[in-house]
């Protein structure tokens, strides 16, 4: 299935940066609301199911030359577009 991105922001953020922002998700799921995700002129709203399904990742990538590895922290909520979202939704801004 081809996969169309919606949002997309990456940055340097210090770890409390990181923090404040995974709380302020993690704030708005406990409350049910709708989430807003907004960098620049890039903005979605998105309504997350009371049973979303939730992916956990750590990854090393190597380089084919051999570089330095990078590691990566995944957390993903996933969930069927059209699913009636319930009681929980999600928004950031």
């Amino acid at each position: 299935m081809p996969e169309e991105v919606l949002f997309k922001s990456e940055s340097a953020q210090s770890r409390a940066e990181v923090a404040s922002y995974l709380r302020s998700i993690a704030d708005k799921l406990d409350a049910g609301e709708s989430i807003t995700l907004s960098a620049g002129d890039q903005t979605v709203t998105l309504d997350v199911p009371t049973q979303p399904t939730f992916e956990v990742k750590a990854e090393r990538e190597t380089s084919k030359s051999g570089g330095t590895p990078e590691l990566s922290l995944e957390l993903e909520l996933e969930w069927d577009e059209g699913v009636d979202g319930g009681d929980a939704s999600l928004s950031v801004e």
